[in-house]
């Protein structure tokens, strides 16, 4: 994959790109200023890059937003949650602090947010001033990708820290300064910037110029303007410390999804993306292909020394392999109940969901797969096992974020449509995720979506279960159970469930105490048996299986128990995490966290 070299394009003053200069074709100019960078395109491609940069960087998303937002939930959860006091737990357990080692710095993820929203409010204001985008489409275009990378870091602040300050100009000195805005602000500037940048870009292979899954595309654009505005339409914890709906009539519930509704029909109707094999996406992405017109609608793009994806987020190597030269994986991983929500015949669960980790090897060859335990599951989305190079580095993997692919625009069109239309209107789209799902068992989507379909309520309980299923490992789930004001309600049944897996009762009652298992004649990979419903300890013991290992959440010993660790406060109390005190004391007495009452 053409991974992206990251330009330090210094805004302020706008000083002399020297180094760039011959690569980018520059005017001869002894000293470039705004006007000859924002009317040059090849220069004002720099501002991309510029605001890229701050993504990749150590405390971005790179090492701190990926792998500490969007858990614990009921699909994804820190592995070591039960360390319930460290703070890194701490970030995901609902009870963090303003003071938490990982975030309370001058460089973690929230400054550069800001740095990211600065360099584009820089680059916006300059293209709009000397782009001549009416009659430049090139320059149209690249303004169409600097507003949709400002709407990615917004979505994610407001995502990280509920309402925050609305940047939307260039600091100055009069704006310094500014406190927490309400989100309704934010959230209609998005939606129309987005509504803007669409208008500017070109659909997926359009062009010479969207031909990667690193480029910003017409289709991105209208799928992340969809997501927006079902977060805009739905519940949230605001300032007032409630956890309500907007009282902003443009941005009612019923506007907000009619929103998602149209922009998720025109990329469907387009033809410009299709649904690929689910294990295929995952594959795809591990391999680095990176083509655009396929699922992936657009990746955080990470050069092979940055980016912590497989690192933090994939399956676990104890040992430099065969595979790969650093032996990391599974900071976090699936809710172990996960592994229980799927039917036997979705081929969702084995990508989604690995039961083992790698070991063994002298550092080139012969690692194999190991049983781990229920309590330490990984993601299999990502796997060093995957990639067709060898990572080397000691702290980074370089692989790609999917920010966005087309079955989260699916399963946004299901859930708007259902709501406006009813689920007869609906249930094709949510169809078009379950047969995938179910390759080899047809009638089994076919009795599923009779009951579904049943009315509005059910259709709309499918979708929340369809979007577990579907996006486990992919850092979505949190967001959509805030929206839905299911946080505490599922995260309360999560805890119920965990329970009563560790017990063997309820709808896990027959299920074995034990997992079997044996490595495979390959002397890698290994057959696991004991992980389905159905499955006994009388027949694994008697199977032939080499080894077998009891299978549970903890020991009867441990004081913290794992259930008890998915939560220390009420998750409704503590959407968001706080900003750091670094900040609080920098802003002059204009922030607070008083909705978080700490």
């Amino acid at each position: 994959m053409k991974k992206i070299i990251y330009i330090l394009f210094v805004f302020a003053g706008f000083a002399a790109i020297s180094s760039c200069k011959n690569a980018l074709d520059a005017p001869a100019k002894s000293t470039l200023d705004e006007s000859v960078i924002f009317s040059t395109p090849g220069l004002a491609e720099g501002a991309i890059a510029g605001v890229l940069q701050s993504f990749g960087e150590t405390n971005s998303y790179r090492g701190r937003f990926l792998v500490y937002y969007g858990i614990n939930n009921d699909t994804e959860v820190n592995n070591s949650l039960k360390s319930t006091g460290d703070d890194k737990a701490r970030l995901s357990n609902y009870n963090t602090n303003v003071n938490n080692s990982q975030m309370n710095t001058l460089d973690n993820a929230y400054a550069k947010f800001y740095e990211g929203i600065e360099r584009a409010n820089l680059a916006i204001r300059g293209i709009r001033t000397y782009g001549k985008i009416e009659s430049n489409p090139q320059m149209a275009q690249i303004l169409g990708q600097i507003l949709t990378l400002r709407a990615v870091v917004y979505n994610d602040l407001i995502k990280g820290w509920g309402d925050v300050p609305a940047r939307f100009e260039p600091v100055t000195s009069e704006t310094s300064y500014l406190p927490r805005s309400d989100r309704d602000v934010i959230y209609k500037q998005l939606l129309a910037d987005l509504n803007e940048a669409a208008g500017y870009l070109p659909w997926p292979n359009e062009n010479s110029s969207v031909t990667s899954v690193e480029k910003v595309n017409k289709a991105f654009a209208k799928g992340l303007r969809a997501r927006l505005a079902l977060a805009a339409g739905g519940y949230a914890q605001r300032l007032d410390g409630t956890v309500r709906l907007s009282t902003d009539p443009e941005l009612s519930h019923d506007k907000m999804y009619a929103i998602a509704k149209k922009e998720c029909l025109e990329i469907i109707a387009s033809n410009k993306l299709k649904l690929l094999g689910y294990e295929e996406v995952f594959r795809k992405l591990n391999e680095e292909t990176g083509a655009a017109g396929l699922e992936s609608m657009w990746e955080i793009p990470f050069s092979e020394g940055r980016g912590r994806v497989i690192f933090d987020l994939g399956v676990r190597h104890l040992k430099t392999d065969q595979y790969t030269g650093q032996n990391k994986g599974g900071t976090n991983g699936p809710n172990p109940i996960m592994l229980y929500e799927y039917e036997k015949e979705d081929v969702r669960r084995d990508v989604s969901i690995v039961p083992y980790n790698w070991d063994g090897g002298d550092g080139t060859k012969g690692a194999a797969q190991v049983p781990s335990n229920l309590n330490a599951l990984y993601f299999g989305k990502y796997r060093y096992e995957w990639m067709k190079r060898r990572v080397t580095s000691t702290n980074d993997d370089g692989l790609n974020w999917m920010y966005m692919r087309y079955a989260d625009v699916i399963l946004m069109a299901a859930e708007a449509v259902n709501d406006i239309d009813g689920p007869t209107a609906a249930a094709p789209y949510l169809k078009m995720i379950r047969d995938r799902a179910y390759p080899t068992a047809p009638a089994k989507v076919t009795t599923f979506m009779a009951a579904a379909t049943a009315s509005k309520a059910t259709f709309f309980d499918a979708i929340v279960n369809e979007r577990a299923l579907e996006f486990t490992g992919e850092m979505l789930r949190k967001a959509d159970l805030i929206r839905w004001n299911l946080l505490d309600t599922k995260l309360a049944e999560a805890k119920v469930k965990l329970q009563q897996l560790e017990n063997r009762t309820g709808k896990y009652a027959n299920l074995p105490a034990k997992i079997y298992y044996k490595t495979l004649a390959n002397g890698e990979t290994v057959e696991i048996y004991g992980l389905n419903f159905g499955d006994t300890d009388a027949i694994g013991a008697a199977a032939g299986y080499t080894a077998n290992k009891t299978w549970a959440l903890g020991t009867t010993t441990e004081t913290i128990k794992y259930w008890d660790a998915l939560y220390v406060k009420q998750p409704n109390l503590q959407q968001y995490w706080p900003i750091w005190q670094v900040f609080l004391d920098a802003s002059n007495g204009m922030l607070n966290n008083k909705p978080l009452n700490l």
